[in-house]
This record gives C-alpha cells, sequence and structure tokens, in this order.
C-alpha cells in the first residue's frame, strides 16, 4: 500500500494533500490521519479496506476502487457507503480489467441497487458463503445440513438458539455444553495458524 502511495497515487495528483491509511497504522494514527481528512486537511485519502464500516467524513464525495471484482458485492456496498454522506452530490467508480461476464454482472448488479439485502443476497448467491478462516471470500464455514439461500427460517431459529445459550452459559462451562465447547476450541486452533 505504501509502495502504491508513493510511487502512484501521490505522483498521479500533484499539489494535492494525500494521505495514507492502513491497517497497519497504529490506532492513534489511524485516528489522525482520519481526523485530517474530515478536516479538510487531506484532498485524497489513498486506503486499504480499513476504511470500510465506521468512517463518517460527510465532504468525501468520490471514492474509487480499484480491482472491484476481488471484492465481494456486500465489501463494495460497504465501501461506496463511505461517500455521499453530506449534502454535495458523490459518486463511486469501481475499476476492473477482469473481462469475465461474472464479474460485470455482479458489477452491474451493485451499480442498479442500493438496497443492501438485496447485495448480500445476490452476493451470496453468486458468491456463496466463502471460507471462514481460509483465503477465499469471507464468510460463513461450509454448512453441512443447511443452504444459506435456501433455509434462512432454519438459520434465523439456530441463530437465536444459539445467542440464548451463550447468554446463557457465555463461556460453555456448564457440563451439558462440554461437546460444544471441546467442537469450538478444536475448530478454533485448527484455524489459528491461517488467522495469523
Amino acid at each position: 500500500m505504501k509502495s502504491y502511495y508513493e510511487k502512484t497515487a501521490c505522483p498521479l495528483l500533484p499539489g494535492r494533500r494525500v494521505g495514507l491509511l492502513h491497517g497497519k497504522l497504529k490506532p492513534k494514527e489511524k485516528d489522525a490521519v482520519m481526523q485530517a481528512f474530515k478536516a479538510g486537511e487531506l484532498d485524497v485519502l489513498v486506503s486499504t479496506t480499513v476504511i470500510e464500516v465506521g468512517v463518517d467524513v460527510p465532504n468525501a464525495t468520490v471514492m474509487v476502487v480499484e480491482n472491484a471484482e476481488r471484492f465481494g458485492l456486500s465489501a463494495l456496498h460497504q465501501l461506496r457507503g463511505r461517500v455521499g454522506r453530506g449534502a454535495a452530490d458523490s459518486c463511486c467508480i469501481l475499476i476492473s480489467d477482469n473481462e469475465s461476464e461474472s464479474v460485470r454482472k455482479r458489477l452491474s448488479f451493485l451499480c442498479h441497487t442500493q438496497d443492501g439485502f438485496a447485495v448480500a443476497k445476490y452476493d451470496l448467491e453468486t458468491r456463496g458463503p466463502g471460507d471462514f478462516f481460509g483465503e477465499a471470500q469471507h464468510g460463513l464455514p461450509t454448512l453441512r445440513v443447511a443452504n444459506l439461500v435456501e433455509d434462512t427460517r432454519t438459520l434465523n431459529v439456530a441463530q437465536q438458539e444459539a445467542k440464548a445459550l451463550l447468554a446463557a452459559d457465555p463461556s460453555l462451562a456448564a457440563p451439558e455444553h462440554r461437546l460444544l465447547a471441546d467442537e469450538v476450541e478444536r475448530l478454533f486452533a485448527a484455524t489459528a495458524g491461517t488467522m495469523n
């Protein structure tokens, strides 16, 4: 990201105050960059997807997402939500060199809806849930019993039951939850290396 910032963004935008934001910055550094951008001390912010959620800069009006085909539609929907929060007109520009028909359809779908639920459903139907810890689209683990698109009612019931169980026994310490606790521990232990 730093190389892109130095070799591409800054030379393409001479005379502009360009900031850099990425996940390896310390929290105080991230906050300082965001405050400078919000205050108008930076004209452009080059960022990784760390900008995706929780950033509110009303004067941000243009977002450019390079290699847009690499992102799920839900992530792109979140990204485009970072602009247009103020009174000024805004736009999100998606750039992709990928000429695949499926990529064009996915990006076109996003360009024709603002409905986040419709975007998430379309993304799930076309890309699947992804790997929970792997390098595929981040999502949910492969389900052995349910289909995320067709079995939403069952999945909602299962989610409510899981919430109730965790509310009653957050550490799964009760004897009747021992097998579940062991399985959760096994899942996370087997994938801990992937997370690092």
